[in-house]
């Protein structure tokens, strides 16, 4: 990538390349800092595998609900096409129609080791850990692109040892949700954008020009990254700008070359995702596709609280990191200052992770609901841009150390120079061990609750099941009910609705899939209560406690007993329902039509 280093001034610390009349060229100690740093990076990605059936931490500062409900409900497709032998449930939540990336992953992975929740984290866990990679190939370019004397950078690894040790990332990777997936596609995308715009450039100026440009095979690529960042997570779309600018650089910001690149990928991408929702979506799941953004409009942009919001907005970046938010406080300053000062192919690195912050942070802005784990998509640029705007102070004063100090450095003073980069040294290596301490302290003690909540609710659906039949009574369904149902599906093999979303009316639903059990969280809602009140009477048969949320710290199983109804039965043969129209009965996994949906 000569374009994006080409304007990064030489450093004046002592390169680890031999001369050429000194030998084989030799090792030198930053190459030995760097493998050691790595290799730490390795033992902490070995950490997060580790433990991975233990709870989302308990009584932290991350208190998101994702925990409760969204490693099924992300993976719900998967989940059913290997217990239900579908993947679809009409009129339940199926947000897999919009966003089916995951859970086409998840098929795979089950395919091979059954469904269950170990093996989704592992999945998590195994595309953080691509996502480092990644991250450390693109910065490695950045700091040595079309100068391989160039001293090496510290700053790609010392990125990626941050992350990895960062008890943020720690929790957020240790359970099945989508965001992991976006940061290694976001970061994938942007090294094909580099290579797409270095393939231009080298193309555009050889003298020779071939028929077939060197850029196409990168430039379809990236035209595919776009749906699949956005068929993995919607709010990929806020991200765009940041490839896009690297893109741009990585032509030489020329616009005739970035427009030869830009306008086909984009145009590709689109076209794939049209083809996606024009052939899939439209014409089968309009409804579901719909409802998925309908379920999360319940909160939204108001004008009249901004002011608490961009400040709510910012302060919560805290939880990536006291250490990192600290640094992260000046470091955009420290960027912007710099570009403005130097043009923007002064760093283009920096660039691009500041058109990434800004473009998640309007989706956060945006949508006016501040979860921890959408903080984690922010979490490596914020870590990337810290380091970047660091590592130029940290090596002028490493420059001043070495040789007889001038009375100023760089048009600044010396001690200054000196006493700023040991304030940041310090701040950056307090982030580094405290990260790494209270990560270690999340391995040595896990906790359990969850799963053996899980466990314990299996174990009575058999129980009950069991006494059932003994009895001589009718075989009780096992379909669970519940907000948490995708969950424990993952977690016990049970078959699951959810009780809060779904395209269809919860009355509806009950009365169309009859379940046979109902899990709630601490008691039973209101509205819950009136939608199975007609058709069942609730038995509380088992509760377990789970998590720290007051709220949602006890899981309660109640077994659905069938109200028999008040009238006389009319004679074998020729009883009918009268709690449920024949055309709202649906069988698990039956296709119901366009006039069940709407009516």
């Amino acid at each position: 990538m000569p374009h994006l280093a080409s304007t990064l001034p030489e450093p004046a610390i002592e390169s680890s390349v031999a001369p050429d009349d000194a030998g084989p060229p030799r090792v030198g100690p930053l190459r030995w800092v760097e493998v050691a740093m790595l290799a730490v990076t390795a033992i902490f990605i070995a950490l997060h595998f580790v433990h991975l059936q233990a709870d989302f931490p308990n009584y932290s500062e991350w208190n998101d609900w994702a925990k409760y409900t969204d490693e099924g409900w992300y993976g719900d497709a998967a989940i059913r096409h290997y217990q239900l032998g579908h993947w679809y449930v009409p009129g339940d939540f199926n947000p897999a129609v919009a966003l089916p990336v995951w859970p086409v992953l998840e098929l795979v992975l089950f395919r091979f080791t059954g469904v269950g929740l170990v093996a989704a984290r592992a999945l998590t866990v195994a595309v953080f850990a691509l996502a480092l990679a990644c991250c450390y190939v693109l910065l490695r370019r950045w700091a040595n692109a079309g100068n391989e004397s160039r001293p090496r950078s510290l700053a790609p690894v010392t990125v990626v040892l941050l992350l990895a040790m960062s008890p943020f990332c720690f929790v957020f990777t240790r359970i099945a949700i989508i965001e992991p997936l976006l940061v290694l596609e976001m970061f994938a995308a942007l090294l094909v954008a580099a290579s797409a715009g270095e393939a231009a450039s080298r193309n555009e100026d050889a003298a020779h020009r071939r028929i077939l440009s060197a850029a196409v095979p990168w430039t379809a690529l990236l035209g595919l990254m776009f749906p699949l960042m956005v068929l993995t997570k919607t709010t990929a779309l806020f991200l765009f700008p940041a490839i896009l600018w690297t893109l741009w650089a990585a032509t030489g910001y020329r616009w005739r070359a970035w427009l030869r690149l830009a306008v086909p990928s984009v145009a590709l991408g689109a076209a794939v995702w049209g083809a996606y929702y024009g052939w899939f979506v439209r014409p089968r799941y309009l409804l579901d596709y719909r409802y998925l953004f309908a379920a999360n409009a319940y909160t939204g942009f108001e004008w009249s609280g901004v002011g608490q919001l961009l400040l709510d907005a910012f302060t919560d970046a805290a939880w990536i990191g006291r250490g990192i938010f600290i640094l992260a406080l000046a470091a955009p300053i420290g960027s912007v200052a710099l570009l403005w000062a130097k043009g923007l192919s002064a760093n283009p690195m920096q660039a691009t992770m500041l058109l990434w912050i800004a473009g998640y942070a309007a989706f956060l802005t945006y949508h006016a609901n501040l979860q921890p784990r959408y903080y984690f998509v922010l979490a490596p640029a914020i870590t990337t841009l810290v380091v970047l705007v660091l590592e130029p102070l940290l090596r002028s004063a490493a420059q001043s150390l070495r040789k007889s100090p001038p009375p100023v450095a760089d048009g600044m003073d010396v001690h200054l120079v000196r006493g700023v980069a040991a304030i940041a040294a310090g701040v950056l290596l307090y982030a580094g061990a405290s990260a790494a301490r209270q990560t270690a302290g999340l391995v040595l003690h896990p906790e359990y609750t969850w799963v053996n909540a899980a466990t314990r609710l299996r174990e009575a659906v058999e129980r009950e099941t069991a006494a059932s039949r003994a009895q001589g009574g009718p075989p009780r369904p096992r379909l669970l009910l519940s907000i948490s149902g995708s969950d424990l599906s993952l977690m016990t093999g049970l078959p699951s609705i959810c009780d809060d979303f779904g395209t269809l009316a919860l009355s509806d639903r009950i009365a169309a899939y009859k379940p046979g059990w109902y899990a709630a969280w601490n008691a039973v809602e209101d509205d819950k209560m009136e939608a199975l009140a007609p058709f069942y009477r609730l038995q509380r048969v088992m509760s377990a406690p789970a998590f720290d949320d007051p709220d949602r710290n006890l899981l309660i199983l109640y077994r659905l007993d069938p109200i028999v109804p008040a009238s006389p039965l009319p004679p074998p043969g020729q009883r009918r329902s009268t709690l449920v129209r024949r055309s709202r009965r649906i069988e698990m996994g039956e296709q119901p039509s366009a006039e069940q949906l709407e009516h």
